[in-house]
């Protein structure tokens, strides 16, 4: 089943302070980041300790413990064959790194920390909102990422309630941790992406299986706009400009090319609610020596995720569903 997808609906707020519940759209809650909002109940600003935060909606349909296995869940990666049936973290490592983590004892003792771990899955916009802070987070940019449909076991015992993110540092859950024994799922609210919404953490046993696109998806661009931004960065000087002033030492200055396909970002970026903004504007920047016509289709494309996601979801229909 199939939940509605909007990148720009209200969020719901709780204030630690007054415990006033309110709701607020994401305008607000980027100003409020600002420092230029506050509490309508007692006024407490972003820099309180009990400052709001978002919460989860009580309309959530994914409260209802018997819903949970009918959604569709969603989650984005590099790796081409998630979740791996035969997962072994170590199977990349090389000698010397080996033997930098202390030898093959210490090596086994990481690798079934990494396999103790939970897996994440959560709304189509969590999903893409995670890609794209990956992309500006860790270097990713180059990477390939797929987009992963969840199907979960229609007998999958549910957490009862929610937890907040028991993420760590790097994201990551002990599975046993949240998941004590008799338990397959633990509902969780994100506060990173899809604030307020609902992700689960789990095993690869709660999965019965998962459809794959490549994302973006290779033809899902806008044709008038790629031909339009591929005409103006063509006829647009590659060549650095000469600084008017002093340059900064080692400081190569912009080409005419590249401050042209910053702005052409900058317009796109514009079109998206502004929690996604700056993740976008990393994921799809023009850099130095990018072919126009190769980047314009991916920066349309990567568009095309958030404002059309049914040609995305018409894709996975037709996906072959892989058992895990």
């Amino acid at each position: 089943m199939e939940r509605l997808i909007v990148f720009s609906r209200d969020r719901q707020m709780l204030c630690g302070g007054c415990g006033r519940r309110f709701v607020v759209d994401l305008d607000w809650i980027d100003r409020w980041e600002q420092g230029g909002e506050e509490c309508p109940g007692c006024g407490l600003t972003c820099e309180h300790e009990d400052a709001p935060r978002v919460t989860v909606d009580p309309d959530d349909p994914v409260l209802d413990d018997g819903r949970v296995a009918r959604f569709f869940w969603y989650h984005t990666s590099t790796q081409p064959d998630w979740p791996a049936r035969n997962f072994d973290p170590a199977a990349v490592l090389t000698a010397e790194t080996r033997m930098r983590m202390g030898g093959d004892e210490h090596v086994a003792a990481w690798a079934a920390r990494q396999r103790a771990r939970a897996l994440h899955v959560g709304t189509y916009e969590a999903a893409v909102h995670n890609m794209l802070r990956r992309i500006r987070d860790q270097a990713d940019r180059g990477s390939q990422f797929y987009l992963y449909r969840v199907r979960l076991n229609p007998s999958v015992v549910v957490r009862e309630g929610w937890l907040v993110d028991p993420s760590d540092f790097a994201g990551d859950v002990v599975l046993d941790e949240v998941c004590p024994p008799g338990v397959d799922v633990a509902r969780y609210l994100n506060y990173h992406e899809d604030p307020g919404g609902l992700c689960l953490a789990l095993g690869r046993e709660a999965i019965a299986g998962v459809q794959q696109v490549p994302v973006p998806l290779p033809d899902a661009w806008d044709a008038d706009w790629v031909r339009e931004a591929v005409a103006a960065l063509e006829t647009a000087c590659d060549a650095p400009v000469p600084a008017t002033g002093r340059p900064a030492r080692f400081v190569r200055p912009a080409s005419p090319r590249a401050v042209l396909g910053r702005e052409l970002v900058a317009a796109l970026a514009g079109r998206l609610p502004v929690s996604l903004r700056d993740q976008f504007t990393s994921a799809a920047a023009f850099a130095e020596g990018d072919d126009p016509a190769r980047w314009a289709r991916r920066a349309s494309a990567l568009l095309d995720l958030i404002g059309n996601p049914t040609r995305v979801l018409s894709a996975l229909g037709t996906a072959e569903q892989r058992q895990v």
